[in-house]
């Protein structure tokens, strides 16, 4: 058995069974593969892909336990490499990051700008997707840190600390009746077409459950999963927008008006998450800090430290979140 054939099994069922796709991001040749996975299946003595022809259809029940135990092995590779990395520089590596396009657009640049200055020997990916994508990559192991304000919870294996909260604003154009209102209400809000994001995004299950504590049911009319479409369409006039406040820019967006809509929906939570197993390097410290300044190496350490989500829920209890 061979790491390299374990990486095999692992991509292929990251690229939906499709041997040529794998070999592309691998920048090997089909045939290598689809060989090795043979020669591992023969070694094991079971099938981990089920085939029609030559073409894999699914993975077997026998594949699916395999698969799951060849990830832990290479995640630890990747450990036993990055303990290697900081010892032999601390300051060459990578780091990678997951987010949705708000984290990236709007809370993520002061961040990245300063560590790459810090760090230029460190190469830096940031993969953007759905919350759900995201927090997938990091309990994966394809990334090393997800940013998101939804779906983190979903995964058992990892540790989510809270990096600041934020509410929303509602935009409209400056000649709209609700640009006059001194203090909006929910009812108002929701007799009026509204553009904002896909469920799942962006804390949108807050948005949602603030209109069903009302009874109420919103005119959503459009969703986008980046609040610079959704001003778009604002513009055309297909409605009024919701979006995180902090995606409003008076500079850029002038043309706009983003009244407060804090008291209308609970505010919402940015967590940046990473497997429990992580081996954090100092840079990876730093950049924690340096994004959420109350996450210490100290606290992050302590943090590695739970064994349940209420003993992480009360580590952070006592802290204030900066309000973005």
């Amino acid at each position: 058995m061979k790491l390299q054939q374990l990486r095999y099994i692992w991509e292929v069922a990251h690229h939906d069974l499709n041997v040529s796709a794998t070999a592309q991001s691998l920048y090997t040749s089909q045939p290598g593969i689809s060989k090795q996975i043979r020669l591992l299946e023969d070694e094991l003595g079971v099938e981990i892909f089920a085939r029609s022809g030559k073409h894999l259809t699914h993975v077997t029940p026998a594949g699916e336990d395999i698969i799951k135990a060849a990830e832990e092995v290479l995640f630890k590779v990747k450990s036993i490499r990055q303990v290697a990395e900081e010892y032999a520089d601390e300051k060459k590596g990578s780091l990678s990051i997951a987010t949705t396009h708000t984290q990236a657009r709007y809370a993520l640049p002061p961040t990245i700008k300063a560590f790459i200055e810090h760090y230029p020997d460190v190469s830096l990916h940031m993969h953007q997707g759905t919350p759900v994508q995201i927090s997938e990559m990091a309990s994966d192991g394809s990334v090393d840190f997800a940013i998101a304000t939804e779906a983190l919870e979903l995964f058992s294996n990892l540790i989510m600390m809270p990096c600041y909260r934020w509410n929303r604003c509602i935009l409209v154009p400056r000649d709209h009746p609700l640009a006059q209102v001194s203090e909006l209400t929910l009812e108002e809000v929701a007799a009026q077409p509204i553009v904002t994001y896909v469920f799942g995004f962006t804390g949108r299950s807050k948005l949602d459950d603030a209109f069903l504590a009302k009874g109420l049911v919103p005119r959503v009319v459009f969703t986008a999963t980046d609040a610079d479409v959704i001003k778009t369409y604002v513009r055309l006039g297909l409605g009024i927008g919701i979006i995180a406040a902090m995606a409003y820019d008076e500079a850029i967006d002038g043309d706009l008006v983003a009244l407060d809509a804090s008291h209308l929906f609970s505010s919402s939570v940015t967590q940046i998450g990473c497997r429990r197993d992580t081996f954090l390097r100092g840079y990876m410290y730093e950049f924690i800090e340096d994004f959420a300044p109350h996450l210490s190496r100290d606290l992050v350490t302590d943090a590695f430290g739970c064994q349940t989500k209420a003993e992480l829920a009360d580590l952070f209890s006592h802290l204030e979140l900066p309000v973005y």
